[in-house]
C-alpha cells in the first residue's frame, strides 16, 4: 500500500490518491486485485483520467557500464472522467492482470534482491499527471516454474541473484521489452563449471526455458558459454525428471569439454 502525495501543480487543497492492494502474492498469468481512493481536498476538482498499470526496474546497457530504468509493461485506465467534490472520497476497484512473462520476485518464500515489480498509479488532473510510488507485488512461480527450480536443488546448485535486463532472446516467445535471468552457483561435482542462468518465457499454453552455462576460464583456453533452450507446457510438465534432463545436458556438456 502506497500513499501518493498531493499534485504539485495544485497547490494546497488538493486530491490526493491511496492505492490498497487486496492481496500483494500472485503468480503470472493471474490478477492482482485493489482499489484506487480519491480523498478530495478542500476545493472540488475535476478528474481527467486515472489508471494503474505495473512497472519494473531493469537494467540497460549503457555503453561501458549498466543503468537501471523503470519501465511500465501493462497500463489500465479506470473509467472516464469524474468530479471529485470537497472533502469527499471516490473508491475505484480494478483487476491488473499479470503478463505470463512477469518476471518472479519470489522464491521459497524469500524476496529476491533487486527485483522491483510493483503497481503504479496515476491521476490526471489539469493536464498534469502524478505518478505516485510503487506499490509492490510478490510473484510466485508457476507450478511449471517451480519445477524448473526445484531440479537445481536437488542437484546441488545455490541460488546467486537474479536480474531483470531489457532487450529480446531471439527465437523465443519474448513479447515484453525485458527477460529476466536467474543465476545458480554449481556444486563442487561441476568443478569447471562457474554457474549457470536460467530464463523463462511463458504464455498462456506452456513457456521456453533457456539455460546458459558459463564456463571457468581456464590456463589455456579462455571461459566460454553455451545454451540450451526447451518447451515446457504448463500442464505437462510433471511427466519428465527434471533433474535428471538438466544433469545429462550438463554431463554431456562437461564431458566433450573434459572439465567434469
Amino acid at each position: 500500500m502506497g500513499f501518493k502525495k498531493l499534485l504539485a501543480s495544485l497547490g494546497a487543497g488538493g486530491a490526493s490518491v491511496e492505492t490498497v492492494l487486496s492481496e500483494e502474492n500472485v503468480v503470472p498469468g493471474g490478477v492482482v486485485q485493489g482499489e484506487v481512493r480519491i480523498q478530495g481536498g478542500s476545493v472540488d476538482q475535476q478528474i481527467e483520467g486515472l489508471s494503474v498499470g505495473l512497472q519494473a526496474r531493469v537494467e540497460v546497457e549503457g555503453g561501458d557500464h549498466e543503468v537501471k530504468q523503470d519501465i511500465e509493461f501493462t497500463k489500465v485506465r479506470l473509467g472516464g472522467a469524474l468530479e471529485v467534490k470537497a472533502g469527499a472520497v471516490h473508491v475505484v476497484p480494478f483487476g491488473l492482470e499479470i503478463p505470463w512473462e512477469t518476471p518472479v520476485t519470489t522464491i521459497a518464500g524469500q524476496r529476491l534482491h533487486g527485483m522491483d515489480i510493483g503497481v503504479t498509479t496515476e491521476l490526471e488532473i489539469a493536464r498534469a499527471v502524478d505518478s505516485g510510488d510503487l506499490d509492490p507485488i510478490h510473484v510466485h512461480p508457476l507450478p511449471a516454474q517451480q519445477a524448473i527450480l526445484d531440479s537445481f536443488v536437488q542437484l546441488g546448485f545455490r541460488f546467486k541473484s537474479a536480474d531483470m535486463e531489457r532487450g529480446h532472446i531471439r527465437g523465443t516467445r519474448q513479447k515484453l521489452p525485458f527477460y529476466q535471468e536467474i543465476e545458480f552457483l554449481p556444486p563442487q561435482q561441476f568443478r569447471g563449471l562457474n554457474q549457470v542462468e536460467l530464463t523463462f518465457v511463458a504464455d498462456e499454453r506452456e513457456m521456453d526455458v533457456i539455460l546458459e552455462m558459463d564456463k571457468k576460464p581456464g590456463l589455456f583456453s579462455e571461459g566460454s558459454d553455451s545454451y540450451k533452450a526447451f518447451r515446457v507446457g504448463h500442464h505437462d510438465f510433471g511427466s519428465t525428471d527434471w533433474a535428471a534432463y538438466l544433469n545429462q545436458w550438463l554431463a554431456d556438456v562437461g564431458g566433450r569439454r573434459n572439465w567434469l
